[in-house]
């Protein structure tokens, strides 16, 4: 095990001890009741395991989120050598009560992990690898990998699989939570690619879970994974690439257009909900100060698998439209994160200090009225408030026919019969209390807007992107779904050890 040298020094006499009762901005309190050994901890360890605490090279950057509001903030970082570690982490903190937080790519913005002040980080970062089968219809993946990493090496084999659509985020993040991705129409969610996983339970023994072995698990796992175990590693399906060509059509409209754009989209592109199988489309709201300095913009993306300009029956009525600018771009599926602007080099990869407050919402079908409605709305507040400048309204349309050959009955993920996903984005660059007051109030009316359009009792919201929302809306406001969401947790999780991520209760 190695103890990085500002801990090795005083290691032997140190204990990290952490505030009794620690508040996040939101005031939400997070009770620890023990101290942590680096030593002791240390000890339990492989050989090629760090341990950091603050000051140690790496802490800050490895604690460090895409957004900085209400982020975690632990006292002790452990980078696992082997899966191993990660069980030992957890036996460790369940002996002394101390809490833990399995981190990934470090994209997430949900408020509730927050909560965790001090208590011990497993980066999962270190548990990175793609190991195709020899049959090629399968690949291992650790628990840590990103989804660049998956993408890539799996495309050099002439293989893919459904993944997250922005490079920096890990597969298992989005995953545990279904998680959507391009090639969704053919194959369905990152979940449904699942074929088996290692995990580390609450706690800290380590299982094989499949369909077999332990169905209600599985269950879980696929869709509120999050709650239920640390993923050390998964193994899921892969497929031959079908198309290694794809091509973008860009188009940009002034905010006047607005119900013209998402009207002309409903009728000739998503055609009841349902869009071709070959084609995403992605539409932003956001300002780009060359063409309007006052009114953000409509950005359309048509993305279409298998050709070298986007057909014309997809682009046609937008075109007629009259967008400002238009782009025509050939290029391949390891394109399509750069071309909107969510690849490893684009801003929402690096973490710039940022305050990033993300406001879900699934939708059956878009309401035109509520759209602009929407949009003014978001156009006022970045008129009036120069710190959001930064924000982005975002509306994926994913093709929908992979996702819906599965029930929803047969998962903990609720919405297969939802076609769009939209999140408005505020952005401020602090975690000024004033602002992000404001930043909530803001994301909220957006929000809830178009959900007061569908007519729906209870919104529909995408766990991955969640801010505050009840476990009815991320996980499906079913009575018997919620029953036995909580009977699998009382099962697996009695004590709420995996309590930071969206909790189920």
């Amino acid at each position: 095990m190695e103890v990085l040298p500002a801990v090795a020094a005083w290691a032997a006499s140190y204990v990290y001890r952490f505030p009794s009762v620690a508040e996040n901005a939101f005031g939400q309190r997070s009770c620890s009741r023990a101290a942590i050994d680096v030593q002791e901890l240390a000890s339990r360890l492989s050989s090629k395991a760090q341990v950091l605490v603050a000051g140690d090279k790496g802490f800050d950057e490895t604690s460090r989120g895409w957004n900085i509001f209400d982020q975690p903030k632990p006292g002790v970082i452990v980078i696992p050598g082997a899966a191993l570690d990660v069980a030992a982490t957890v036996k460790y903190a369940n002996e002394y009560s101390t809490p833990f937080l399995a981190v990934g790519g470090q994209h997430g913005a949900t408020s509730t992990l927050g909560k965790l002040q001090g208590g011990i980080e497993i980066a999962m970062s270190s548990l990175s690898s793609v190991e195709l089968s020899k049959d090629g219809q399968t690949a291992k993946v650790g628990g840590g990998t990103l989804s660049k990493a998956v993408i890539d090496a799996l495309w050099q084999s002439g293989k893919q699989t459904v993944t997250g659509t922005c490079e920096c985020t890990s597969l298992l993040g989005p995953g545990l939570g279904g998680g959507h991705g391009w090639l969704q129409g053919h194959y369905g969610l990152i979940s449904d690619q699942f074929v088996s996983m290692d995990v580390v339970l609450a706690d800290g023994s380590e299982r094989i879970v499949d369909a077999q072995s332990d169905p209600d698990l599985w269950w879980a796992l696929r869709g509120a994974g999050h709650n239920f175990a640390i993923v050390t590693s998964v193994t899921l399906k892969v497929y031959d690439i079908q198309h290694r060509d794809w091509a973008r059509e860009k188009m940009i409209f002034t905010g006047d257009k607005v119900e013209e754009v998402y009207q002309t989209m409903h009728d000739s592109i998503f055609k009841d909900g349902k869009q071709d199988i070959d084609v995403v489309v992605w539409s932003y709201m956001l300002l780009v100060p060359e063409i309007d300095r006052e009114n953000p913009v409509i950005i359309v993306y048509l993305l279409q698998e298998g050709v070298k300009a986007v057909d014309v029956k997809h682009s046609a009525a937008l075109k007629k439209l009259g967008p400002v600018r238009v782009e025509d771009t050939p290029g391949t599926y390891l394109d399509l994160a750069a071309w909107t602007m969510i690849s490893m080099a684009d801003a929402p990869c690096q973490k710039l200090g940022a305050s990033n407050l993300r406001y879900p919402l699934y939708l059956d079908t878009y309401n035109i009225g509520a759209v602009k409605q929407a949009y003014d709305m978001f156009a006022d507040a970045l008129r009036s408030r120069p710190e959001f400048a930064h924000s982005i309204f975002m509306f994926e349309n994913y093709p929908v026919q992979g996702l819906r050959e599965s029930e929803s009955k047969n998962s903990a993920f609720a919405f297969r019969n939802d076609s769009v996903l939209l999140a408005p984005l505020i952005n401020f660059p602090s975690d000024d209390k004033d602002l992000a007051e404001m930043a909530v109030m803001l994301g909220e009316a957006l929000r809830n807007t178009l959900h007061k359009a569908s007519g729906r009792d209870t919104m529909h919201t995408y766990v991955n992107y969640a801010f505050r929302d009840s476990s009815e809306e991320m996980y499906g406001a079913e009575a018997w779904r919620q029953e036995k969401l909580a009977g699998l947790k009382a099962k697996y999780d009695p004590h709420r050890r995996f309590t930071f991520y969206n909790p189920v209760v």
